[in-house]
C-alpha cells in the first residue's frame, strides 16, 4: 500500500507499507490484508478498491493513494 507522507515534505512523497493476505475476509467478503504486526489491516478487491479496517480502539487510519501487488505490473488505482 502506497500513502502520502505529508508530515515530512524533505523525504520522499510517498510511504510504502508491505501487506499479506489474511485467512479471514472484510466486512464486504474480500481478504483482509495486514502488515506484519498486525495493527495496519485492510480489505482489498481484485480491482485494488481499499477499506482500512481499525485494529484497536479509537484506531484510525488515512486511506492509502494506491495498491500495487509487489511484483506486479503496476500499480492498482486506489
Amino acid at each position: 500500500m502506497v500513502f502520502a507522507k505529508a508530515d515530512r515534505p524533505e523525504e520522499p512523497a510517498e510511504d510504502v507499507l508491505i501487506v499479506h493476505r489474511s485467512d479471514r475476509k472484510g466486512p464486504g467478503g474480500h481478504p483482509v490484508y495486514s502488515d506484519e504486526t498486525g495493527i495496519v489491516q485492510a480489505e482489498i478487491t481484485d480491482r485494488g478498491e481499499v477499506r482500512m479496517l481499525a485494529s484497536g480502539g479509537h484506531q484510525t487510519h488515512a486511506a492509502p493513494l494506491r495498491v500495487r501487488p509487489v511484483g506486479g505490473p503496476g500499480p492498482v488505482p486506489g
